[in-house]
């Protein structure tokens, strides 16, 4: 089987957390297609991996949230 996808994202990105009150900075370094037809996108900071909806990610740090 041949899956395409696209992603706003590129793999060693930096990207931030919506919700993430630190606004800290992770790094893109996974995808997982699941059956349900979900993408997700597994992002690093530090040592800790963890897995995210396309939803939860921006580029863009907000400022807002962290004050």
């Amino acid at each position: 089987m041949i899956v395409n996808i696209s992603i706003p994202f590129d793999f060693f990105q930096i990207v931030y957390l919506k919700t993430d009150l630190e606004q800290k900075p992770y790094m893109v370094i996974g995808i997982k297609l699941c059956a349900d037809n979900g993408i997700l996108v597994e992002l690093m900071s530090g040592t800790t991996c963890s897995w995210h909806y396309l939803g939860e990610i921006s580029e863009e740090r907000n400022i807002l949230v962290n004050t």
